[in-house]
C-alpha cells in the first residue's frame, strides 16, 4: 500500500495566503512562500497553491510563484487557478511547478485534459473537481473558484477526466469548505468508488480524526488541508504521528 499523503494547501488572493468559509469571507494566514518552506521543513508530501480567484477575474496564474516556490521548496507541489492552455501549464512547470491543477478550463474544454496529458505526462496534470450537493441528492459539479453552477453529474465527470487522461482528481466539497467539520465522506467515497486514479480528498477538516476518517471510510489517496495547519492548530508532524497511530501507512 502506498503511503497516504498529507498535503497543506495555499488560497493565494493578491500575493497572500487566505482561508475562508465556502470560499468567503477570507482571513489573511500569510506569504505563500514562507509558508510553503515552513511545511517543507515540517515533512508535509505535497503542497498545493491556488489562485482563488484567477478563473472567475480572468488572471493568469502567476508564474512567478511558481518560480519563488522552486527556490525555496523542495517537496512536490502544485500550481492552479486559472490555467487555461498549454502555454500556461509549461510556463508554469517550467518555472519549477510538479503538477497543475486545472477545473474551469477543464470543464469548459475537456480537450486540454487529454493535450496537456499527451504533451507532459498524466503525472503532471491534476483536474481539481468542486462539488456540492443539490436538492435532489446527486452531486454537481461548479466551475469559477465555485461561483458557477454547471449542471454537469461529479461522478460522471469524475470518471470522465480519468477517461481523458488525469493523473490525479483533486476533490474539493463546496458544502464543507473552510466548516471545520469533517471532509464530506459519502461524496468522496463515491468519487474514489468510481475511480482508479488517486483522489485528494478536501473540503472540511477541523482536527486529526477528520483525516483519519476520510483515509480510512473512503479509500482516498492523500488529505488536503488548510486551517488547522495555517493557524497551527496542529503541526505535520502531529498529523502524520497520529495517523500511524490508527494504523495508516504515512511517511515519517
Amino acid at each position: 500500500m502506498l503511503a497516504k499523503r498529507i498535503i497543506p494547501c495555499m488560497d493565494v488572493e493578491s500575493g497572500r495566503v487566505v482561508k475562508g468559509v465556502h470560499f468567503v469571507n477570507l482571513r489573511d494566514a500569510g506569504d505563500p512562500v514562507e509558508l510553503a518552506a515552513f511545511y517543507d521543513r515540517e515533512g508535509a508530501d505535497e503542497l498545493v497553491f491556488l489562485d482563488i480567484t484567477a478563473s472567475h477575474e480572468e488572471r493568469d496564474t502567476k508564474v512567478e510563484l511558481a518560480g519563488r516556490a522552486g527556490d525555496e521548496v523542495f517537496i512536490p507541489y502544485v500550481i492552479g487557478g486559472g490555467i487555461g492552455s498549454l502555454d500556461d501549464i509549461r510556463r508554469i512547470l517550467k518555472a519549477g511547478a510538479d503538477k497543475v491543477s486545472i477545473n474551469t478550463a477543464a470543464v469548459e474544454d475537456p480537450s486540454l485534459i487529454t493535450r496537456a496529458a499527451e504533451r507532459f505526462g498524466s503525472q503532471c496534470v491534476v483536474v481539481a473537481i468542486d462539488g456540492r450537493m443539490r436538492p435532489d441528492g446527486t452531486w454537481k459539479v461548479f466551475t469559477h473558484g465555485g461561483r458557477t453552477p454547471t449542471g454537469i453529474d461529479l461522478l460522471e465527470w469524475a470518471g470522465e477526466v480519468q477517461r481523458l487522461g488525469a493523473g490525479e482528481i483533486m476533490l474539493t466539497s463546496m458544502d464543507r469548505d473552510g466548516t471545520k467539520v469533517g471532509y464530506d465522506i459519502p461524496m468522496t467515497r463515491a468519487v474514489c468508488r468510481a475511480v482508479s486514479i488517486p483522489v485528494i480528498a478536501s473540503g472540511g477538516a477541523g482536527n486529526l480524526e477528520h483525516l483519519a476518517e476520510a483515509i480510512e471510510q473512503t479509500g482516498c489517496d492523500a488529505v488536503l488541508a488548510a486551517s488547522i495547519f495555517h493557524y497551527r492548530e496542529h503541526t505535520i508532524a502531529e498529523a502524520k504521528q497520529y495517523l500511524a497511530s490508527r494504523g495508516i501507512e504515512v511517511r515519517l
